[in-house]
C-alpha cells in the first residue's frame, strides 16, 4: 500500500540544528529528494494518468527542477507560475495555465507560448479569440461538489471557479470555435483527506459522464488536493485506493486520467527552522516568542491550520513538558503557530522544527510589518545549498521609486 508520509520526528535533529547555526532562522529547508520520492509514489499509484505538479504549492526554482526531473508536467494558476515554470526549464507543452478570471496582463503573456491554458469562463474564451488565439484549450468545469481542509480552499462548490456544469458542454462546443479543445479539467478543493473521498469520487464520476458526452478529448483532469497529515497521529492518505476509486469513478472513456497534485508533492519534504527569543509568563499561559510568525507561515493565522512542531534542543528528552503558545513578532493577534502545544520547557535560543512546511510555507510569505522573508535551503543527501537568499532591509525598499 502507498501512502508512507514523513514525519517531523523523522527529520535528523542534528543537522536541522547545524542549519540553523549555519543559515539562520527563520529559514525554511526543503528535502529535493523527498521530493522525488513523493513524485515516484504518484506515478506508481497513476501509472496510466497525466501527472502535473501544482506549481502554487512551491514555486522555488529548487522545487520545479526536481519535480521536471521527477517526470511530471507543470499546472500553474498565473503567469508568473508559467513564468517560473519555463525558466526552471520546463517545455511550454508541458505546460498548463489553468485561467482563474485572469488578468489582461496574464493572457497578454501566456498566450506569446505554445502552452494549453484552461478556461473557467466563456468571457475568458472571448478574450483569448481577440487575441487570434487557436491553441490547445480546456474547459474548467464547477461540478457543484466541494471538498478539502477549509471552506477558504474548497473550490467545488464556489461561483469563482470554473463554467456551471450545466453549461459545459455548450462551453466545450464554443471552445471548438475558439481553438483545439483537448480536455476538461474540475477540482473539489485542497487538502482533501479519507472524509472527503466520496465528494472526489462523486466529482470524477460527474467528470466522466461529461466526457462521454463531449467525446474526442485527449484527458479528463480531476484535480489534485491529496491531502497529507499534519497532525502527529493523523493517518496518511492511501493513495493507490484513492487512485482505484478515480479509475473506477471516471468509467470507460477514450481521453486519459490527469491528475495534478501540488501538497502531497512537497508538503512533507519541508520544514520551518524558527528559533526562540523570548519566554513570557502569564496569567493564562507562557507565550513562547519566536522569530518566525505569520509573515513566515501565513496557515494557521488564516487557515486555523495545525502544523507539527519539536524542540531541536539536544537535551530536549530531559525537559519538563509545558503546555505553551507559541507567537510570532507580527503585531496581530492572530500572528500565533499554537495554541495549548506541549513542549519541553523552553528556554531562548532553542531551535524549534515546525513540519509539513514544504507546500504554501514560503510560497505564501510576505513583508507584512516590513519583515523580510526568509531564506530557502535545499538538502539533496547529504548536502545543503542555499536555494533562495534571506532578504535584508535593504530588499525592503529596493522596488520603491519615490
Amino acid at each position: 500500500m502507498s501512502g508512507d508520509v514523513r514525519r517531523l520526528a523523522d527529520w535528523d535533529a542534528e543537522r536541522l540544528r547545524a542549519l540553523a547555526d549555519e543559515y539562520g532562522t527563520p529559514t525554511y529547508v526543503l528535502d529535493l529528494d523527498r521530493i522525488t520520492e513523493n513524485c515516484a509514489t504518484l506515478r506508481s499509484a497513476f501509472p496510466e494518468a497525466h501527472v502535473a505538479f501544482a506549481v502554487k504549492a512551491n514555486t522555488t526554482r529548487a522545487a520545479l527542477e526536481t519535480v521536471l526531473e521527477a517526470g511530471l508536467d507543470a499546472e500553474c494558476a498565473a503567469a508568473g507560475e508559467v513564468h517560473r515554470a519555463l525558466e526552471a526549464g520546463f517545455p511550454p507543452e508541458r505546460i498548463r495555465y489553468t485561467a482563474v478570471l485572469p488578468p489582461e496582463a496574464d493572457l497578454d503573456f501566456v498566450t506569446q507560448h505554445d502552452i494549453t491554458i484552461t478556461v473557467g469562463a466563456l468571457d475568458t474564451l472571448d478574450s483569448l479569440e481577440r487575441r487570434g488565439f487557436d491553441g490547445r484549450l480546456a474547459v474548467r468545469v464547477n461540478p457543484g461538489i466541494g471538498a478539502g481542509h477549509h471552506a477558504k480552499v474548497t473550490t467545488g462548490t464556489e461561483p469563482k471557479f470554473g463554467i456551471p456544469y450545466e453549461r459545459a458542454v455548450e462551453a466545450c462546443e464554443r471552445a471548438r470555435e475558439v481553438g483545439e479543445l483537448v480536455g476538461i479539467h474540475a477540482h473539489a478543493g485542497s487538502g482533501i483527506s479519507g472524509e472527503d473521498l466520496s465528494a472526489h469520487r462523486a466529482l470524477v464520476e460527474r467528470m466522466g459522464d461529461l466526457a462521454r458526452d463531449v467525446g474526442d478529448l485527449e484527458f479528463v483532469d480531476v484535480g489534485g488536493g491529496f491531502g497529507v497529515p499534519y497532525r502527529e497521529d493523523e493517518p496518511p492518505l492511501d493513495l493507490d485506493a484513492v487512485a482505484a476509486a478515480t479509475r473506477e469513478a471516471l468509467g470507460e472513456t477514450d481521453a486519459q486520467l490527469a491528475v495534478e497534485p501540488g501538497r502531497y508533492v512537497t508538503a512533507d519534504a519541508g520544514v520551518l527552522l524558527t528559533r526562540v527569543n523570548t519566554v513570557k509568563e502569564t496569567p493564562e499561559t507562557p507565550v513562547v516568542g519566536v522569530d518566525a510568525g505569520m509573515t513566515t507561515l501565513v496557515r494557521p493565522a488564516m487557515y486555523g491550520a495545525y502544523h507539527a512542531i519539536r524542540t531541536l534542543a539536544a537535551d530536549a528528552d530531559a525537559r519538563t513538558v509545558r503546555e505553551v503558545e507559541m507567537a510570532g513578532p507580527v503585531c496581530e493577534t492572530s500572528d500565533v503557530l499554537a495554541r495549548e502545544r506541549s513542549l519541553p520547557d523552553p528556554i531562548r535560543g532553542d531551535v524549534l522544527a515546525i513540519g509539513n512546511a514544504g507546500a504554501y510555507g514560503y510560497e505564501m510569505s510576505s513583508q507584512y510589518n516590513s519583515r523580510p522573508r526568509p531564506a530557502v535551503v535545499a538538502l539533496t543527501g547529504d548536502d545543503d545549498r542555499l536555494a533562495v537568499r534571506r532578504e535584508t532591509l535593504a530588499d525592503l525598499t529596493a522596488l520603491e521609486q519615490w
